[in-house]
């Protein structure tokens, strides 16, 4: 018979990153909602989360390390990964970030690119001129 859940207090509700270049680690546990010590520990076990260290040794979390620690929260509190399995799982979704395809430059029939070159060398003639003159 599975365990029955309690509510549940992890639940990841919507958190808003701030826009900031760089996060302490006080910071990013408040955000997230965990103590700075299971971050410390997640940086040890999951290769995607390094914060590069400041002059000081202190941790600077970019956003996209913050989006990291978000996902792998959820993927351990949430939906009930161990740490190997959240860790395969990051490394699947990674895989298939990099294999999705680009997306197609669009078609430019032979006309239409004859008059946007025309048209740049027109600006870049306007640019010369004004240089010179």
């Amino acid at each position: 018979m599975p365990r029955k859940k309690g509510p549940d207090k992890h639940k990841n509700e919507q958190i808003l990153i701030p826009d900031k270049l760089y996060f302490r680690i006080g910071e990013v546990a408040t955000l997230c909602r965990l103590p700075a010590y299971v971050l410390r520990f997640w940086e040890s076990e999951f290769p995607q989360l390094k914060p590069v260290k400041s002059s000081t040794g202190q941790r600077m979390y970019r956003k996209r390390d913050v989006e990291s620690v978000l996902r792998i929260k959820q993927l351990l509190y949430d939906q009930g990964f161990t740490i190997s399995g959240a860790r395969q799982q990051l490394r699947a979704e990674t895989k298939s970030d990099k294999t999705q395809g680009a997306i197609p430059f669009p078609a430019q029939s032979a006309p239409e690119l004859q008059h946007i070159r025309q048209g740049l060398r027109e600006i870049l003639d306007m640019l010369s001129t004004r240089r010179t003159g």
